[in-house]
């Protein structure tokens, strides 16, 4: 989806770049080899181009920083089939408290797909070995991260700041008309949990914390289990809002309209993103 977004470059916005497609601008490709766009002055257009050109090449080079940069937050999302088989689902727990008043992050689930791992509060949470876990990946899938996960974060790691591309599922959802909790989403889409965790929400995960405080081993073990479905099922969630968001943009009818395929087939035959 990243090679069709023009919103990337300044100034335009989902209308302009609905205009640029139904000008037959489907990708990055298309402007670049255009000699001029209709409402686009030749000046403006030298600069875009330049711009594309810069993006088009971060790319290539599989490099997420530019577009961390210098897309808007609420298109990250656009970058999911491009940097899929990089990206980490994260998931956290805590003690219940607020930060700043003696609240803790108690548990930070990780999972990129092909495997789950935690880091625990008092055995190998830190924010160096958080930062050291999320090294290497490109794309950072939450569920209400962006109000929640990563503010209770940064307010107990003061410094962490994770420079990658955030694909919130919980504010994507809700732009495809799709609201409710993480669980309320699940089932909407046939996800079921085991049935150890079922019906478990965030204020069981703060007891079962603290009965881990008082010596109970299988209350950890629990509340492991509760955060493995979290984070795991996220990667699930973000594949089906992914194809939504996608659909909603309208890419798909004017794809296949100029006879790029209905996956993004450009003329060539390539795969567009």
């Amino acid at each position: 989806m990243i090679r069709h977004t023009f919103s990337v470059l300044d100034g335009i916005g989902e209308r302009l770049e609905r205009r640029l497609w139904g000008q037959g601008l489907l990708t990055w490709d298309d402007f670049i080899d255009a000699g001029s766009v209709p409402f686009i002055s030749e000046e403006r257009g030298a600069v875009l181009r330049e711009t594309i050109l810069y993006f088009r090449e971060e790319l290539l080079r599989y490099n997420h920083e530019p577009f961390y940069t210098f897309l808007r937050s609420r298109d990250h999302w656009r970058l999911f089939d491009v940097f899929r088989s990089d990206a980490v689902c994260l998931d956290i727990e805590t003690n219940g408290l607020p930060p700043g008043r003696g609240g803790r992050v108690t548990v930070v689930g990780l999972y990129d797909g092909r495997h789950w791992r935690c880091l625990i509060d008092g055995v190998d949470l830190t924010a160096e070995r958080l930062e050291a876990e999320l090294s290497g990946y490109r794309l950072l899938i939450t569920f209400f991260g962006s109000s929640f996960d990563l503010p209770f974060l940064r307010r107990c790691f003061p410094g962490f700041r994770p420079r990658l591309p955030h694909f919130d599922v919980c504010f994507g959802a809700r732009r495809v008309g799709i609201r409710g909790g993480l669980k309320r989403i699940e089932a909407a889409f046939g996800l079921s949990r085991s049935e150890d965790v079922r019906g478990m929400d965030g204020y069981d995960a703060v007891l079962l914390w603290r009965r881990w405080l008082k010596g109970s081993t299988g209350a950890l073990d629990l509340l492991l289990r509760y955060n493995r479905e979290d984070t795991v099922n996220l990667l699930f969630l973000a594949e089906r809002i992914y194809a939504l968001l996608r659909a909603s943009t309208g890419i798909e009818e004017f794809l296949n309209t100029s006879g790029h395929g209905p996956r993004g087939l450009s003329r060539t035959g390539r795969l567009q993103c």
